[in-house]
């Protein structure tokens, strides 16, 4: 088992939370979190300590990117024009690797992060591995036609416990996903509830 495979579950238990909506998730059947003291009895969470949970699942949800990545994605939705909440999820749901995902083209936004990675899709026809890259409006995702037999893509085609949100058009039969535009945190299709707010809060302290 990777790290990162590994991680998603750790994840998982460690909030307490399906984070991805898995049926596979070991919280269905451990609410308590992982290692020997996963089972004491939980506190009180401080602000601090509720701000800290936030980010860290909405970091985790995003195949656990690093604090590295994470601070520098926030930093830029702080720049911008607008709610600083709404400008972080339309940014992180702008990532290559988001728009795979959201595609149903692997079933795990660990995967999509591979599966980029490995050289597996083009975006408006040229080859990309880049995880992080950021889609533009009107950009198309296609899966190389190599790449659509693989047992991963089949498998994430085959899901039915998510759809295709309304501001990525996808084609099954022709493996594509267009970037309709940037969406807004109440259309993002999470299983759980992120708070991007506390986020917020957390980095502006």
């Amino acid at each position: 088992m990777s790290k990162r495979h590994s991680a998603k579950y750790k994840i998982d238990r460690r909030m307490g939370e399906n984070l991805w909506g898995r049926p596979k998730s070991p919280i269905n059947s451990r609410s308590y979190g992982p290692g020997q003291h996963g089972q004491r009895r939980k506190s009180k969470v401080s602000d601090f300590g509720l701000q800290l949970r936030a980010k860290q699942k909405l970091k985790g949800y995003y195949g656990n990117l690093t604090e590295k990545q994470f601070s520098r994605i926030y930093t830029e939705a702080a720049r911008r024009k607008g709610n600083t909440s709404e400008n972080l999820i339309a940014l992180l749901e702008s990532r290559l690797d988001a728009v795979v995902y959201r595609a149903k083209f692997v079933p795990t936004p660990f995967a999509a992060r591979q599966f980029v990675n490995h050289g597996h899709v083009l975006v408006n026809g040229k080859r990309v591995n880049i995880p992080s890259y950021r889609m533009k409006v009107g950009d198309v995702v296609q899966v190389r036609e190599r790449s659509r037999n693989m047992a991963l893509v089949l498998e994430a085609l085959q899901l039915v416990e998510r759809d295709h949100p309304d501001y990525i058009e996808v084609d099954p039969k022709a493996m594509t996903a267009k970037y309709l535009r940037m969406p807004e945190l109440a259309e993002v299709p999470y299983p759980v509830k992120m708070e991007p707010n506390l986020v917020v809060e957390f980095y502006a302290s």
